[in-house]
């Protein structure tokens, strides 16, 4: 068959280098359909479906979908279309960009972790990672609910630091889940308590802790949501029975409580 009349979908699919079971699916779907040869009665493809074929290609390799080339294909003015299109592609995989970076920093700083600690529950792994991955999403729910200076407080530390309070939330955790069951004014889950609120001050700040604790009260379960916990449902509320008993015995008491008994 000369070049004139067109190429088989062996011939075409040799020279492009595309399968003929993919020249198949795009004519099935309507991406890049061979046309009938009149004389022969073959269904050929021509010249003008090799540089089709390319702008396939390419597309692809931007990341867009089959059906979204498809109809950029059947758009007129495919240049005015392909750079808005390209415009936003640009942001997505800027955006995918920033996803990998934050999985990359939370894989990293969990492998830091474990260097320290032979056995951590999957579960407060799980959790780690999470947070660490959700950081920028906590900022701009927190923001919502106390100044932008304490978010930044909370987030723009060094990361030797945010490291070490990576360890310590790991090992609080694990002790947790040790010592989970034992009565609330047992001296070593007192000594836990202990521990557990004096990292949440060194992280949160005062000031800070006690505008979450007033916030977050009728927000809780939005709050569980985006701030992954390591712990079970009855692990959760242990703790909380831990801590109530250890504020009332150390006589703790948010700003909102002391007026209140004014």
């Amino acid at each position: 068959m000369s070049k004139k009349e067109g190429y088989s979908i062996g011939e075409f699919s040799k020279r492009t280098g595309t399968s003929i079971r993919t020249l198949q699916y795009y004519d099935g779907i309507g991406l890049l359909k061979p046309e009938k040869n009149m004389s022969s009665g073959h269904r050929v493809y021509k010249d003008r479906d090799i540089l089709a074929l390319q702008k396939i290609v390419s597309l692809k390799v931007l990341g867009y979908s089959l059906e979204e080339i498809r109809v950029m294909l059947n758009v007129k003015s495919l240049n005015i279309s392909l750079k808005e299109t390209l415009q936003n592609q640009r942001v997505a995989f800027e955006e995918k960009k920033k996803q990998i970076e934050v999985s990359i920093t939370a894989i990293e700083r969990t492998i830091i972790c474990l260097e320290e600690e032979e056995q951590v529950d999957s579960d407060i792994l799980m959790s780690l990672i999470n947070s660490i991955q959700k950081e920028n999403e906590q900022r701009l729910w927190l923001e919502e609910y106390i100044p932008k200076e304490m978010v930044d407080g909370l987030y723009n530390k060094p990361e030797e630091e945010m490291i070490e309070l990576d360890k310590e939330f790991v090992r609080l955790s694990k002790e947790v889940k040790r010592l989970f069951g034992k009565h609330v004014d047992d001296p070593e889950v007192q000594k836990l308590a202990n521990q557990h609120m004096k990292a949440t001050l060194k992280y949160v700040g005062e000031e800070t802790m006690y505008s979450l604790s007033e916030e977050i009260e009728d927000i809780e379960e939005q709050y569980n949501k985006i701030m992954p916990s390591p712990y079970t449902v009855e692990e959760e509320l242990w703790l909380n029975e831990v801590m109530e008993y250890y504020m009332i015995k150390n006589d703790l008491y948010s700003p909102k409580e002391t007026d209140s008994s004014l």
